[in-house]
């Protein structure tokens, strides 16, 4: 059983008893930009084992009746089919996605903004589609010199260009899909809005990491950096909270980078900004619902490792740049971790090089690893699975949970009429096949019921795998991490 560091309870009462404060503090509206996932951060809830990936929703719950949420969307990420990693869709379907998750749970979702648009027909399309849903959408274009032209930014020809986004509730909450959103400059484009409309209105920012008040090379900090090696993130001690206050505080570069111009565009908006510090800005309150430090810093390590894979492999699929690899390299020393820190991996490779083929594992939560290679009737991946089940569920490895019989006819259908020209079942056909078999087989059904036990186990693959057996592993919650290669060397991969 996993060890928990982190009580989900207490953080969701500090958080929302300061967002409160803060609301008191501005008075008629509160913008707050919400960074990172807020409906479903998994990466806190790995690297802060206890943290509940919609904590931040249930936070929310408390302040409903106060709070509406935007979403902010880039234009270009439309254009580019920009996807989330982590549950593999694009944004603009996580938009909709988002929308009726908050819906779902009795959150109001005011509008959706599309930030930086200049026409792109992607963008279009999307503002069709949500005024056909009765989404209310508005659009927010570029500013030349943004950010440091403070003078043009806060101006009718700056954020005074961008549709002003009508609100009904005193908390207004901005998020987004992914990174690059535009959130910080929707906040500000509504605060210079609501002020020439007479209302006084204030920003804060939403961050789960860097946590500020934990120490810098804290490996769950170091572990944020590794997730946003892509966008060049680094921790850093706020320079500015230092000379404020005496007090050492960690935040990322590009919000103390753009705080000079930030405090500037508030100055110019308000009369006077509120804050002396990017530290000042931020209600995060995860740092003290850390119940055990030990647990959270391993945690973070294994992400890490976990996070260097993803950028091997990406790197290898053409998805990132071998930057983000050298990055996270850099990190992992700084912590003095490396792969060896996870035994699935040597225990994949191990079994591809005695099987001659691929091969994946996984670690079981008595610490035991199981194995699966390819067969003529299973990838490695469903046979791993396949394995783990049995283990779980104390069935002999030499039972066979899935006769020929049962798995044949779904091959001969795969092959012969939906013309696939790899007959081995996928994780979800053998879990599709293993819930026909369990209304039958008193074995299978005893394996099935095992399913839900994977979640949080750690996994990892010789090869690259296929979409849909990452994309059932990622639904199983189950860890997986492959090396940055290919089965074959065929130029295209499905």
């Amino acid at each position: 059983m996993t060890s928990v560091g982190f009580d989900n309870q207490k953080y969701i009462n500090l958080q929302s008893q300061n967002i409160r404060d803060r609301i008191d503090m501005f008075g008629d509206k509160l913008y707050m930009e919400f960074g990172g996932k807020l409906f479903d951060d998994f990466h806190a809830s790995r690297v802060l084992p206890g943290f509940a990936p919609d904590a931040k929703v249930k936070m929310l719950l408390e302040l409903k009746d106060d709070a509406e949420i935007v979403i902010a969307i880039n234009a270009d990420a439309i254009e580019k089919n920009k996807r989330r990693g982590d549950l593999g869709i694009t944004y603009d379907l996580d938009t909709l996605r988002l929308i009726d998750a908050f819906r779902g749970i009795g959150l109001y979702v005011g509008s959706v903004v599309i930030t930086r648009f200049t026409g792109q027909p992607l963008a279009v399309a999307f503002e069709k589609r949500l005024k056909s849903l009765g989404i209310k959408s508005y659009r927010h274009y570029p500013i030349a010199e943004y950010p440091s032209n403070i003078s043009l930014i806060v101006s009718d020809e700056g954020f005074g260009k961008n549709d002003y986004i009508e609100t009904s509730r005193k908390l207004v909450v901005v998020t987004a899909p992914g990174p690059g959103s535009g959130k910080m400059a929707t906040c500000l484009s509504q605060l210079y809005h609501e002020h020439k409309r007479g209302i006084t209105a204030g920003y804060a920012k939403f961050e789960t990491f860097p946590i500020w008040s934990i120490p810098l090379k804290h490996p769950v900090n170091v572990a944020y950096e590794a997730a946003t090696a892509d966008l060049n993130d680094v921790n850093m001690i706020d320079p500015f909270h230092l000379e404020a206050y005496g007090k050492t505080t960690v935040n990322y570069n590009r919000d103390i980078e753009i705080f000079p111009v930030l405090n500037s565009m508030m100055e110019s908006i308000l009369g006077k900004s509120p804050y002396k510090s990017p530290t000042d800005m931020g209600v995060n309150m995860a740092g003290f619902a850390i119940c055990d430090d030990e647990v959270c810093k391993k945690a973070a390590c294994e992400e890490i490792i976990r996070r260097y894979y993803t950028a091997l492999a990406n790197h290898r699929q053409g998805l990132s740049e071998s930057s983000e690899v050298s990055k996270i390299e850099i990190l992992m020393n700084q912590l003095k971790i490396s792969p060896d820190d996870r035994p699935v991996i040597k225990a994949a490779n191990d079994k591809a090089a005695a099987t001659n083929g691929p091969a994946t594992s996984i670690q079981l939560p008595d610490g035991r690893i199981v194995t699966g290679k390819t067969s003529s009737l299973l990838g490695a991946s469903s046979s791993m699975l396949l394995n783990a089940l049995k283990e779980l569920a104390g069935i002999p490895d030499d039972i066979d949970l899935l006769s020929p019989a049962i798995i044949e006819p779904i091959q001969r259908m795969k092959t012969k009429i939906l013309g696939n020209h790899n007959p081995r079942l996928h994780t979800d056909e053998v879990l599709i096949a293993l819930s026909i078999c369990a209304a039958t087989s008193d074995l299978a059904s005893k394996a099935l019921k095992q399913v839900i036990n994977l979640k949080g186990l750690e996994a990892h693959s010789s090869v690259i795998l296929a979409r849909v057996d990452e994309q059932t592993f990622r639904k199983l919650g189950v860890n997986m991490t492959t090396e940055p290669k290919y089965q074959t060397k065929k130029l295209y991969h499905a």
